[in-house]
């Protein structure tokens, strides 16, 4: 995967082969869209729905974006809940209620960074809909994220916010296999909001009203004592190196903002949401000795067996005020 992935980014001249499975994978999914569209039901009790996705494979920013859109509507006097797919998790049962205390192995991590952070109901389920009429049954709700719903045709929405990665953007701009795309970059004309998270590669027209996010370094935190130290400046001892530990889609987002402290950087990149074990650090010649610094999403998995130098990147989300009172008022609006 790794592999395709580089190709799709680097724009390779080969994986015009693939075009015709990708025209092929275009049209099955439009006829997946139509079948599911036609069968969707709203809840018993109709709150508003805000979905949150991409239209490209990999990390874009959804997690941080959703929590930072939660967070603030509870401080608006909302009452939100999430629900997910639960990825990176197998459960016997489902639906299932995530807390910041459940199972990794059961829930998947970024379930239980939004249980953490946002102190939200979070229920995740494969079925969406199974998710939302469980939520909207169990808890008092008066407004439902859905974390990565966009293709899931099934579930009502009343807002859609695509997620863009403004460092990669859409790679090639073809659809699976022959480029990253789950859908193609017109599919963006339907979303009430286009966030990119980062600054933007190069134009686009079909980027040119999107709403600028960037997450701001603003803390490393120590898993193992919590000890908090400010991100600028030099955190560590002089002739230290950070070892970087990522399981993400896009983990070179996060290096780049490491790469500001001034310390050499050694990378170690795995799977997206790998569950990680002690064994791993210990196969990859991590040295227990110098900082391992990881981003917060990964630090969930890693607490159980934490050491004193395992750090995690805290950040801070930073959206357009005009953009978060434009969509404040919208919800209420629904809520009405």
């Amino acid at each position: 995967m790794r592999f395709l992935e580089s190709a799709w980014y680097r724009k390779a001249g080969w994986l015009i082969l693939l075009w015709p499975v990708a025209m092929l994978y275009r049209v099955l999914a439009s006829l997946r869209r139509k079948s599911q569209e036609a069968g969707r039901c709203p809840p018993g009790d109709k709150l508003p729905i805000i979905v949150i996705g991409n239209i490209s494979v990999g990390g874009t920013g959804k997690t941080p974006l959703i929590i930072g859109l939660a967070t603030h509507l509870i401080a608006q006097g909302f009452k939100p809940g999430i629900i997910s797919r639960g990825y990176g998790g197998k459960s016997d049962t489902y639906p299932l209620a995530v807390t910041a205390d459940s199972s990794i192995a059961q829930c998947g991590d970024e379930a239980i960074l939004l249980a953490a952070k946002t102190e939200a109901p979070v229920v995740i389920a494969p079925d969406r809909v199974a998710a939302l009429n469980h939520l909207v049954a169990k808890e008092d709700v008066n407004v439902i994220f859905s974390d990565d719903g966009l293709q899931h045709y099934r579930l009502p929405r009343d807002i859609e916010i695509c997620v863009v990665d403004g460092q990669r953007l859409f790679g090639n701009g073809f659809c699976l296999p022959a480029g990253p795309l789950r859908e193609p970059i017109s599919r963006l004309e339907e979303m009430d909001y286009v966030v990119v998270n980062g600054l933007v590669a190069e134009k686009l027209d079909s980027l040119s009203a999107a709403i600028q996010m960037e997450l701001l370094p603003k803390y490393l935190v120590n898993l193992a004592t919590e000890e908090k130290r400010p991100f600028g400046g030099a955190p560590f001892n002089m002739g230290t190196t950070v070892q970087a530990v990522a399981a993400l889609g896009n983990p070179d987002r996060f290096y780049t903002l490491l790469e500001k402290l001034p310390y050499p950087l050694q990378k170690f990149s795995f799977p997206d949401h790998h569950l990680f074990t002690a064994e791993d650090f210990a196969e990859r010649l991590i040295d227990e000795h110098q900082p391992v610094v990881m981003t917060e999403k990964d630090a969930v998995k890693c607490r159980g067996f934490a050491r004193n130098n395992y750090w995690y990147l805290s950040t801070e989300l930073s959206l357009p005020r005009a953009f978060l009172d434009e969509f404040t008022s919208r919800v209420r609006k629904l809520t009405e």
